[in-house]
């Protein structure tokens, strides 16, 4: 199940961070790292909010992410080869000249989207997600509960690392799949069951 006889150790990355950006609650974050910092901390040095420190984490190699990147993997090794480098080094170098970038830091741009999610005997969408509302606004585009502005609309503090959208895109999953013999609130939202 984690794919073990690939590579060891796994790097899966966590629900939390997955759903937080992929489901845009990033974008109605109010707190700021300079609100929970310790009082020790130089609060000159540490500015930004939450989805900040996610970017950078996943930039620094310490928190896997799906997608990882801007562009598909089996294209990124199709052009290694067509350049004469390994996979490895033509990373490398595309992220350093901008060819490439992390999905991350453009979580609304089509290109980074998640199109395909599997939920296997969890209610994502009922009691086991928190966020229920932006899931549903944002990555299935059908009605919601969300009733707050987000940090555009408030003139609220933006995120450094990441693109801001004016206009957030809805709807961003193509296909959800549930396998649960269960009806919970994932499966009635799903395409199949």
């Amino acid at each position: 199940a984690f794919g073990l006889d690939w590579s060891r150790p796994p790097r899966q990355m966590n629900g939390t961070s997955f759903f937080y950006n992929h489901s845009s609650q990033w974008r109605y974050e109010k707190l700021e790292i300079k609100e929970i910092l310790s009082p020790l901390a130089n609060k000159e040095r540490q500015s930004g909010n939450l989805i900040d420190y996610n970017v950078r984490a996943e930039r620094m190699g310490w928190l896997p992410s799906a997608p990882q990147l801007n562009t598909n993997p089996l294209r990124i090794a199709k052009a290694a080869k067509d350049a004469g480098m390994s996979p490895a080094d033509y990373t490398v170098a595309s992220l350093k000249s901008g060819k490439i970038a992390f999905a991350a830091e453009d979580p609304d741009n089509a290109q980074n989207f998640p199109r395909n999610l599997f939920v296997w005997r969890s209610n994502l969408l009922g009691s086991s997600g928190k966020g229920h509302e932006y899931l549903l606004k944002y990555l299935l585009g059908t009605k919601h509960g969300v009733q707050g502005k987000d940090l555009g609309e408030m003139g609220g503090v933006k995120p450094q690392e990441v693109k801001w959208h004016t206009d957030a895109p809805e709807g961003k999953l193509d296909l959800l799949v549930t396998l649960d013999f269960r009806m919970s609130t994932t499966c009635l939202y799903s395409d199949i069951v």
